[in-house]
């Protein structure tokens, strides 16, 4: 996809060069590096904005920094270490970015796709939906790394008002189409005691397969916890009979203490509601910000992309979430998965939960006036009035 994208590189520059009053700057995603050489090519700045936080993808730069190598290509569980980043990070080769690992000297696509991030790097700043009280200590690595205080911290990004949106009016508006009404999910949740219902969700990339989702069935069978469970179907690249079954029989054991949600569920509405116990989640960023700012504490299961490095971050620093899978591939084991799922409901996460509730705050206050996210925009939006007044026309 990113190879395909830059060639768009030519058109984009035709366009600029004949826009009457052409833009003063590129904002771009972290997946679009090519659009730093036609930035500098019209003598204007370039802006990475990612939409992963500030470990992932200080994570990402130093792999495609450094190119670290395997001694053994056989062995998917050799460790990488980077000790450049703080805390020291450390992953297994197959938790590393598959664009990573994918990477084969020489080949067009792959050293395309590194000159991309390595544009990424060069550019002149850097934008993260993150928080300070998240990833301060990232924030400062990428400073340093980048040799400049051209990083601002702007998230958690949300819809226009949803930081005030406390009775989830706005929050029950977005997204695809979905098995069930939002009306009918929140009359649902609202039978529920405070704390009782975990909600379970893999994003709107992942399927399981039916194996996997044969063994969480039984998992939240065993537990006896009241559930919420978006289940995406299996998609056009996945063999239909192999993925996002929901066994025959799971249904109707359940019935009465869960709800099963066929492809799109309205997520935030979920996680901001009073019954919320815990989020099971592939821990994707986005995920992420929003079981943070609804101050749920957290289940782990990383598939892939920066959802590692992010389960990290909740488990191992801020112990708002436990582990509990790691891998696309994993089958996890039901009861082990039941235990978790019961505890996570029988007051053993209080003290997650009360760390989630002040990691809420943290975000909320930030992007509210006067809070750090909040003046790291201000002072980001000024900084490009100052620059767009350098330019020679």
């Amino acid at each position: 996809m990113m190879y395909t994208l830059g060639k768009l590189q030519d058109p984009i520059l035709d366009w600029f060069n004949n826009h009457p009053s052409p833009p003063s700057a590129i904002i771009s995603d972290m997946f679009l590096g090519f659009t730093h050489e036609i930035a500098t090519q019209l003598g204007i700045r370039r802006y990475v904005f990612s939409t992963s936080g500030a470990l992932a993808l200080s994570v990402v730069y130093s792999l495609w920094s450094e190119m670290p190598q395997r001694k053994n290509t056989n062995d998917e569980d050799e460790i990488f270490e980077l000790p450049n980043i703080p805390n020291c990070p450390k992953f297994p080769w197959w938790q590393l970015s598959p664009i990573f690992r994918s990477y084969v000297k020489g080949d067009p696509n792959s050293e395309f796709i590194r000159e991309s991030y390595l544009a990424d790097i060069a550019s002149h700043g850097l934008v993260v939906n993150t928080f300070t009280e998240l990833e301060s200590e990232y924030l400062d690595h990428l400073m340093k790394d980048l040799g400049h205080d051209r990083v601002w911290a702007v998230g958690p990004v949300l819809p226009p008002g949803e930081e005030n949106d406390t009775n989830n009016s706005g929050s029950s508006n977005r997204g695809g189409s979905s098995s069930a009404l939002a009306s009918e999910i929140l009359a649902w949740l609202d039978t529920c005691e405070d704390n009782s219902v975990v909600y379970v969700c893999f994003g709107s990339q992942a399927v399981l397969t039916n194996k996997q989702m044969e063994e969480l069935a039984i998992a939240l069978e065993k537990s006896g916890v009241k559930f919420i469970w978006s289940a995406k179907r299996a998609t056009k690249g996945h063999v239909s009979n192999n993925y996002g079954v929901i066994p025959s029989w799971f249904e109707e054991k359940v019935a009465g203490r869960g709800l099963v949600i066929r492809d799109w569920a309205p997520q935030v509405l979920i996680l901001r509601h009073r019954v919320l116990a815990a989020f099971l989640t592939h821990s994707g960023w986005n995920s992420t910000l929003e079981g943070l700012v609804a101050g749920v504490p957290m289940l782990t299961w990383p598939m892939g992309a920066d959802q590692f490095a992010n389960a990290n971050l909740l488990v191992d620093e801020h112990k708002v979430a436990t582990r509990a899978c790691e891998g696309a591939k994993t089958i996890p084991n039901s009861d082990e998965l039941a235990k978790l799922l019961a505890e996570a409901v029988q007051g053993k996460g209080v003290e997650r939960r009360a760390r989630a509730s002040e990691l809420r705050k943290a975000a909320l206050n930030g992007i509210k006036e006067g809070g750090n996210s909040f003046k790291d925009l201000e002072t980001f939006v000024k900084h490009l009035r100052e620059e767009a007044t350098k330019i020679k026309r």
